[in-house]
């Protein structure tokens, strides 16, 4: 997981050759270990990079955050997505499987499922700010959502297998690996972000596992058709025109 500082704003800005050289050397190092790599950043700081995939992996997907939430406005336009390159090798494997609902489950497993139904690749999650995920802030500058990295890391791993974050600010790569029995390496220069991660991944998350499963799995169709169906006939009950009047005594 690639989330290093955007070249703008917060964490200061360097020649743009410089830029592409740390880049391109990330990305290299990052390749040489691991069969799929996570690039973050602002679409147009990131777009260019594309073309600098090294030949031993491929563009899997463009992902998009999509935030609805962000209070700033530049010129006139409110930000509202950060990009992520998925860059995997060619016979890396993913498992979209891990976003199957019950019943797709239960199709799966008796061979009447008639294709595979991976999660899209825009993740719609609020921005960490204001009351909007309160309890999960942790005060860095561009904190992602556990919701966000859960669907990232679950889409290329199973359980126990090893994550890597050599720039993990608050820790959110660990979290999600702590929750979903995998096991990581976070890393950050930032000795105060250290400390941040630190704390998050020695915490004990009760029930987020669930709660994230009810975010991120394909929705139940067949489980909302039956909730739908309970749900207008508790209406239907309780209206007054559609209880019949009993005969009055004589």
């Amino acid at each position: 997981m690639l989330d290093p500082w955007y070249n703008k704003g917060v964490g200061g800005v360097i020649p743009d050759a410089d830029y592409d050289d740390f880049i391109n050397k990330l990305l290299q190092r990052s390749c040489a270990i691991s069969d799929h790599v996570y690039l973050w950043g602002f679409p147009e700081i990131i777009g260019p990079y594309v073309r600098s995939v090294p030949k031993s992996h491929t563009l899997l997907a463009w992902l998009t955050w999509y935030y609805k939430n962000n209070p700033s406005v530049i010129r006139g336009w409110r930000s509202s997505q950060m990009a992520c390159l998925h860059i995997a090798k060619p016979d890396a494997p993913v498992y979209p499987q891990n976003f199957l609902s019950q019943t797709q489950k239960n199709k799966l497993k008796e061979g009447s499922l008639r294709y595979m139904p991976g999660p899209t690749s825009v993740i719609e999650s609020a921005l960490l700010i204001g009351f909007v995920g309160k309890t999960e802030q942790t005060g860095h500058p561009a904190q992602k959502p556990v919701a966000v990295y859960d669907k990232l890391i679950r889409m290329v791993t199973t359980e126990n297998d090893l994550v890597f974050d050599p720039m993990c600010g608050s820790g959110t790569t660990g979290v999600v690996a702590k929750v979903r029995g995998l096991r990581s390496i976070l890393n950050d220069k930032e000795q105060s972000y250290v400390d941040i991660a630190r704390f998050r991944t020695s915490r004990e998350y009760p029930g987020l596992s669930e709660k994230l499963d009810s975010l991120g799995n394909n929705p139940d169709k067949a489980e909302e058709r039956a909730s739908a169906r309970k749900a207008a006939a508790t209406r239907g009950n309780s209206n007054p025109r559609n209880v019949k009047a009993s005969p009055p005594k004589m």
